[in-house]
């Protein structure tokens, strides 16, 4: 008799808690859709909210903008929950101002291609010949109608990027290499040519097509202009951090459903192809296994920002025109500029400013002082001549055998080092190199910047 009753409070017990649970499910999942903010069409208009609530200390934010300054920044904004929490130009720069995105533009285009998926007008699944025509390329009528629109949103047409001209769309510059999803390469020109695919696939011109389909609802400003072969997207900075808390809300923005394809998004978002792991639709990817740079086939260990959350996706363009976008924090920043030195690419930048973030905290163990400890360190960077090396805490300060690889994945150096010890590097062209320790069974990696 005790064994039932016992048995029907603890059923009795489970209802409530399953219906208390149930309760909280539905009065949390309502809260947060009433707590989702985006600001008015008006560009002037937008809530703000004040460092001084997240326990931001002013010296660290006074840092973060002389950072920004000294590596010739035009605008930089940081959203939290949609809010304007940080917001600066620089250099005659203002809110009204236009500046380009370069390939940060790219991202924009992948979501304009979810989009036209989305409505029916395309798949991805379509040859890019259906839009463009026969003849786009060098390559044989089959090897050409391979390459799908996938192809082109991975980087894995197969077509050569060894071309004198990576951004000419003209089909002698577009010369076949490997079969179409083979291999990945940061190739230009095969992107350029999505812009001929939206256009063919609506029956709009690209500036149309992305007027009707993401300003209206959205109220971003901005206008793709030709430059060269290329087609580069151009706006004010409240614009792109706009562009941003879309992709936040995973292509909804206040009730509308902009890319109305969940599944095209998740696709958009992550890994698209096995051979770059950090690469999805146009976006790059944190907190992968490894990674690839532009012109490089060289798999990096590791993630592609090690100082940023590892579930950041990020917009880059040339001379750091960025968007990153971190789900679990409910961040958005944008940084619009020149470049900041003669890098090849912005991911040392992109890696720069997150350290700056990390220590706005008043009084807290910042983000990079945890994993500071944990990877080995180089200095200076960029480097000429030689470089110095600070090994992880749990290493022992003895030696050290230190290789330093190329972009194509060519041992340049090899030599046993001792840690605190100057590394040469004399000899070495200018570019981004990988360096490699290893003492015993411990190894660990670090991109080199030579100039």
């Amino acid at each position: 008799m005790i064994e039932v009753r016992v048995l029907v409070l603890n059923i009795l017990h489970a209802m409530r808690y399953f219906i208390l649970s149930c309760l909280l499910l539905v009065l949390g999942t309502t809260v947060g859709r009433a707590q989702t903010y985006f600001p008015p069409a008006a560009p002037a208009t937008w809530d703000t909210l004040s460092p001084a609530r997240f326990g931001w200390c002013a010296p660290e934010i006074d840092s973060l903008y002389a950072l920004l300054q000294r590596e010739n920044t035009k605008a930089f904004i940081l959203l939290k929950d949609g809010k304007i929490v940080l917001e600066r130009y620089f250099d005659g720069h203002t809110a009204s101002s236009n500046w380009y995105w370069a390939s940060a533009g790219k991202s924009l285009t992948a979501t304009l291609v979810g989009i036209a998926k989305a409505n029916g007008s395309l798949q991805l699944t379509d040859s890019t010949s259906k839009y463009l025509g026969t003849g786009w390329t060098s390559a044989t009528p089959a090897q050409e109608g391979a390459i799908t629109v996938w192809h082109q949103l991975t980087m894995t047409s197969g077509l050569d990027d060894g071309a004198a001209d990576l951004a000419c769309t003209i089909d002698t510059c577009l010369q076949y290499l490997v079969p179409a999803g083979t291999r990945w390469s940061y190739h230009n020109a095969p992107y350029t040519l999505l812009d001929g695919v939206i256009s063919g696939a609506t029956g709009q011109t690209l500036n149309q097509y992305t007027n009707q389909r993401l300003k209206q609802p959205t109220g971003m400003d901005g206008l793709f202009l030709p430059s060269g072969f290329n087609n580069v997207y151009y706006s004010t900075a409240r614009s792109m951090a706009r562009f941003g808390w879309l992709i936040y809300n995973r292509g909804w923005w206040n009730g509308v459903a902009v890319l109305n394809d969940s599944a095209y998004f998740n696709q958009m978002v992550n890994t698209s192809q096995p051979h770059n792991l950090s690469y999805g639709y146009l976006w790059w990817l944190n907190g992968k296994a490894s990674y690839k740079l532009p012109g490089s086939q060289l798999n990096i260990p590791g993630s592609m920002t090690p100082d940023a959350p590892a579930d950041m996706v990020a917009a880059m363009g040339k001379n750091g025109q960025f968007i990153n976008v971190v789900p679990s924090q409910g961040v958005v920043w944008i940084r619009m500029g020149d470049a900041p030195d003669n890098s090849l690419v912005p991911f040392l930048l992109q890696n720069r400013i997150w350290q700056y973030l990390n220590r706005l905290a008043c009084g807290q163990s910042s983000h990079l002082a945890e994993t500071e400890a944990q990877r080995f360190a180089i200095y200076p960077q960029p480097a000429s001549g030689s470089f110095h090396i600070q090994v992880p805490a749990h290493w022992n300060e003895a030696f050290v055998e230190v290789s330093i690889t190329d972009l194509q994945g060519k041992t340049v150096k090899q030599m046993k080092a001792a840690v605190h010890e100057a590394i040469s590097i004399d000899g070495l062209l200018p570019g981004m190199y990988l360096v490699e320790i290893r003492q015993q069974a411990l190894q660990a990696y670090q991109r080199l910047v030579v100039y």
